[in-house]
């Protein structure tokens, strides 16, 4: 039996205003061929299918349009919400995609039983079972009971994770005793290295998992919401897949995998990681004005999509022409090339004054005209005498427009 573990898809996420969609529909059908060229026989996706927990129509459809398009290719495929989901909106289909041999299990169930999968051959032989375990939120995990025993509300959160999965853990080991089981888990573990773009879950993460929370009755466990692939605690068995494309620029270097893996009669071999095709380059430029206009230049990327960039100009001393030239570098980098600029910060090593430097000892703003003050202004910035006359003029005639509004 060959398995592919992935998660945290986030369809819908938006990185600057910029839609991701392109992205994941090229990693559906990257990821479709692949199922079809190893002849997987179970999908695993560990939550945080959407980035939103109300989608729009068209993540919708890009989601339902990847599983239609799986459905009669001898897979069966299980789902788990993440945080990022909605329950009842996961849930809705459940029963129908039951149908399809595709399990959804969006949030915990009061029988935690049920939260048992058994995977079946073609001949209808049981060869695993998967614990298929949601994102569980404080509500499934706390009660007064365990407010009293535990000392404090954290402490609660990660006794009740623990406690879950070895309550299922000890269900497989009574019920299916010669059978292989996984886990799947949509959580923060201890040790996990994590990215901008992941929210924080319980308590700011305080309620971290350690690696021996999960039995061993599990051969491994498929994690999802952490963004970046690892291995937690120095085993390949308890891994993340991370997200398959790039959710913020602090991923930018990060190579996105998926994992496979297979079980042969009762052993599970050794988890193979491969490489997600990267469709789109994130790249962060960094320096002064000129030396990043000329990176610009050189910049060539050859990916399906166009690349995303990010500026980090870092400039001596303020200069309100230096903002105008800055964002003249963008206007002229914003059509016919193969990357977009997303986002842009500039500095300064020495800054403005403050408005009160600008006078004499003694003297006070309510002494001078406005044309007084601009001018005032204006003799803190490095201009050319030209452009400094043309903006007088431009402020005069703003002035004068405004005061015959008022009269």
């Amino acid at each position: 039996m060959k398995i592919i573990h992935t998660a945290d898809w986030h369809i819908g996420k938006v990185l600057h205003k910029h839609p991701l969609a392109d992205e994941i529909n090229l990693f559906f059908e990257w990821l479709f061929k692949l199922i079809e060229s190893e002849k997987v026989d179970l999908l695993l996706v560990s939550g945080d299918i959407f980035d939103l927990a109300n989608p729009s129509a068209k993540d919708r459809q890009l989601y339902y349009g990847f599983l239609r398009k799986l459905v009669g290719k001898n897979l069966k495929i299980i789902i788990t919400g993440g945080n990022h989901d909605s329950i009842g909106f996961l849930e809705a289909p459940k029963e129908l995609l039951s149908e399809l041999n595709i399990n959804i299990v969006g949030g915990a169930i009061n029988n935690i039983e049920e939260e048992l999968i058994e995977v079946k051959d073609k001949n209808g032989k049981l060869e695993l079972i998967v614990a298929a375990v949601p994102f569980l939120r404080d509500k499934d995990l706390r009660n007064s009971e365990t407010d009293e025993l535990y000392k404090n509300r954290t402490e609660a959160i990660r006794e009740g994770i623990k406690t879950h999965y070895h309550t299922l853990g000890q269900i497989c080991a009574d019920k299916y005793p010669d059978i292989p089981a996984i886990a799947m888990g949509h959580l923060f573990a201890v040790g996990s290295e994590i990215s901008d773009s992941e929210r924080d879950i319980h308590i700011g993460n305080a309620a971290a998992i350690e690696s021996s929370a999960f039995p061993k009755s599990f051969q491994y466990i498929a994690l999802g919401h952490i963004h970046r692939p690892q291995i937690i605690g120095g085993s390949p068995y308890i891994r993340y897949s991370g997200s398959p494309i790039a959710l913020s620029f602090s991923e930018k270097e990060d190579q996105k995998k998926i994992i496979l893996l297979e079980i042969n009669g009762l052993k599970l071999t050794a988890p193979k990681v491969i490489d997600v095709p990267k469709s789109r380059e994130l790249k962060k430029f960094s320096g002064n004005l000129m030396e990043i206009s000329a990176k610009l230049e050189k910049y060539k990327p050859d990916y399906p999509l166009v690349s995303f960039v990010e500026l980090e100009i870092k400039e001596d001393s303020f200069s309100s022409k230096m903002l105008m030239d800055v964002e003249d570098l963008k206007a002229n980098f914003s059509e016919g090339t193969a990357f977009k600029i997303l986002k842009s910060k500039t500095t300064f090593k020495s800054g403005t004054k403050d408005t009160a430097d600008l006078f004499k000892t003694g003297e006070s703003i309510e002494d001078l005209s406005p044309k007084d003050v601009f001018e005032k202004r204006l003799d803190l910035e490095n201009l050319e005498d030209e452009l400094k006359e043309s903006m007088k003029a431009a402020f005069q005639e703003l002035l004068e427009a405004v005061q015959q509004n008022e009269q």
